[in-house]
């Protein structure tokens, strides 16, 4: 009985993870900017990665794996956030239009 539940958990959890990485996608082509679009990708990726790696801890059981995969989800979520930053302070800094996006419009 254990094992059902745990499956159902698991199944649960990696379908919540895969329909975090679609609302993601659709972020990425929804957005027009292109920051916009990388916040979209980055929350979405170090979210849906460590949703979907928690799932499948729960169908892998409490072992050496599941350690592993819980080193996998902190290491995104220092390495992940980290990236985009820098990715975005590099088209701030070499965006000659980017004025014309920060306008107040009112």
């Amino acid at each position: 009985m254990f094992e059902w539940i745990r499956f159902i958990a698991g199944a649960l959890v990696l379908i919540l993870g895969l329909a975090t990485f679609a609302l993601e996608v659709f972020g990425s082509y929804r957005f027009d900017f292109v920051l916009n679009r990388m916040h979209a990708a980055a929350m979405g990726d170090t979210l849906g990665i460590g949703i979907s790696l928690v799932g499948l801890m729960l169908f892998s059981g409490w072992n050496f794996t599941s350690l592993k995969m819980f080193l996998i989800i902190l290491f995104l979520w220092f390495a992940s956030p980290v990236a985009s930053h820098l990715i975005a302070r590099l088209e701030v800094t070499t965006d000659e239009d980017l004025e014309q996006y920060c306008e107040r419009k009112e």
